[in-house]
């Protein structure tokens, strides 16, 4: 029996001998199907950095957002996407891939961003990027791209933002814009390329959003007098693909590498510019303005008659009927644009693209759309008016104060009789035959008693003597001045102007 026991003791040591030599000798099973030394989370799966030379055989089927950037990926089979059904987000920069192929991304419809930058593409073909139908943004940025097939974006034509700086590309055509649908494209980056050669007018022809997003900076720009005038209206309307990069918008002077200038730093090499404008190349957004709370209505005018009408709103959003989201914009069946109740929101511009067998893909039509609160009722007088009918009152009342002769009934508040009140004297009584620079004129003898001013004051101001006064004006205040009897007024001289009546002679009593 104890030979049994020591015997099952030998096997359980051996058992776990074994195991110990397979856990170390093989990889473990992956847990759900994830990759090897991959990361998986939910819907997540991340592959970055791990020197794969290949794309894993099996992937998860539920994955949404797959990275495979920062690999040594040269080449990439066709249909390897066919399982992952949910995938939305794909990440391949930083790679070796050099070409891409028929078929890479069959069974793709679903993504909406694809990231192949940083990698080794020299070219795009014709069916290179099949498949991805609903795909909004594409960044290709840092390859060796120098050629790109005519229709290489023929598929995407929910493409909103294309990303194709620091390549090589020589040209670029504005004018079909390789088979890319202009509708929902807002970000269009061409910066950091060798483009020597550019379209001035297809680039005033593409729709305002677009030209917002254009990026032309860092490109061997030839110093054309058009291509300067058109930059320069971007730039004071404010465009950002202009205004933040105005620092590194150059161009050749004399078709030489070494004779790059700024834009808008050397305007002196524009000098001659002002003779050629960029003359009829854009035309300008029509001016509307708008009252909140009314109605407004944009019709798209067309050189001839279009198949299809879209607009875009100032918040970029593609307007087709029956209208806007919050439906506050209606889209009516010729095809203008209506909205029922005007709000701050919409402000702006608003683009209209038509197409049609005898129209550009791109031409448009532009609505610059100011919004301003309802006017307050105007004042039932003018405040100008009252202003100088006040003035002209005053006027009247100052002229009537000095020249109208005092009424009868004054006499009451001199003496309380109107017998012994006299008229005002015609000719010039001995005090206003005195000379202002002697004298201050006091109602009040030196001698008699101190009373409380009467409330019938007058003040009269003197003109300053020559003499002693040193500019400064005498006031004389007379209580209970008889304006009946002015040529009784007793005259009594400043300490002040003691001089001047030595001087002059001039006393009276």
């Amino acid at each position: 029996m104890a030979w049994l026991v020591m015997l099952g003791t030998l096997l359980c040591i051996s058992r776990v001998g074994l195991g110990s030599r397979d856990l170390e000798g093989f990889p473990p099973l992956a847990s759900h199907g994830c990759p090897y030394k991959c990361v998986c989370a939910a819907d997540l799966v991340s592959c970055a950095g791990l020197g794969l030379q290949d794309v894993p055989a099996v992937l998860p089927a539920a994955a949404a957002d797959l990275d495979l950037s920062h690999n040594a990926l040269q080449r990439l089979r066709p249909g390897w996407l066919t399982p992952l059904s949910r995938l939305r987000d794909l990440r391949l920069g930083h790679n070796g891939l050099d070409v891409l192929g028929r078929g890479v991304f069959t069974n793709a419809s679903g993504l909406r961003l694809l990231d192949l930058s940083s990698n080794a593409l020299r070219a795009l073909g014709r069916h290179d990027l099949d498949g991805l139908g609903a795909l909004e943004s594409l960044f290709l940025f840092n390859n060796h791209l120098a050629h790109l097939d005519e229709h290489a974006f023929h598929g995407l034509s929910a493409l909103s933002h294309l990303y194709l700086g620091c390549n090589k590309l020589a040209s670029f055509s504005f004018d079909h814009l390789y088979g890319l649908g202009g509708t929902h494209l807002r970000t269009l980056d061409l910066s950091s390329n060798r483009l020597g050669h550019i379209s001035v007018p297809q680039l005033a022809a593409l729709p305002a959003f677009l030209k917002n997003g254009l990026y032309l900076h860092n490109n061997p720009l030839p110093c054309n007098c058009h291509l300067y005038h058109l930059l320069q209206r971007w730039h004071q309307r404010g465009l950002s693909a202009v205004r933040d990069f105005a620092h590194e918008y150059m161009c050749l002077a004399f078709k030489v590498p070494t004779s790059r200038v700024r834009f808008f730093e050397h305007s002196r090499v524009f000098e001659n510019c002002t003779a050629a404008p960029a003359f009829g190349l854009e035309l300008p957004e029509e001016q509307l303005h708008a009252q909140v709370g009314r109605s407004l209505r944009l019709y798209c005018n067309t050189s001839a008659p279009a198949l299809r009408i879209a607009w875009v709103s100032p918040q970029h959003e593609l307007l087709v009927a029956p209208g806007s989201r919050d439906g506050s914009i209606t889209v009516l069946a010729d095809g203008s644009l209506a909205i029922g109740n005007v709000q701050q929101r919409h402000a702006g511009v608003f683009v209209c693209l038509a197409t049609g067998p005898h129209l550009h893909h791109n031409q448009m039509h532009e609505y610059n759309v100011s919004v301003h609160f309802s006017r307050p009722e105007p004042e039932a007088f003018n405040t100008a008016f009252t202003t100088l009918l006040g003035c002209v009152v005053g006027l009247v009342l100052v002229l009537l104060y000095l020249f109208a002769p005092p009424c009868r009934s004054c006499c009451r508040c001199c003496h309380g009789t109107c017998g012994c009140c006299r008229r005002w004297p015609r000719t010039p009584s001995p005090l206003q035959e005195l000379s202002a620079q002697s004298s201050v004129l006091s109602a009040t003898p030196s001698d008699a008693p101190s009373r409380k001013a009467s409330v019938h004051k007058h003040v009269v101001f003197l003109e300053p003597g020559r003499r002693g006064l040193n500019g400064r004006v005498q006031l004389a205040v007379a209580e209970d001045f008889d304006l009946c009897n002015p040529v009784g007024l007793p005259l009594k001289a400043g300490s002040e102007s003691a001089s001047s009546i030595g001087s002059d002679g001039l006393m009276m009593t």
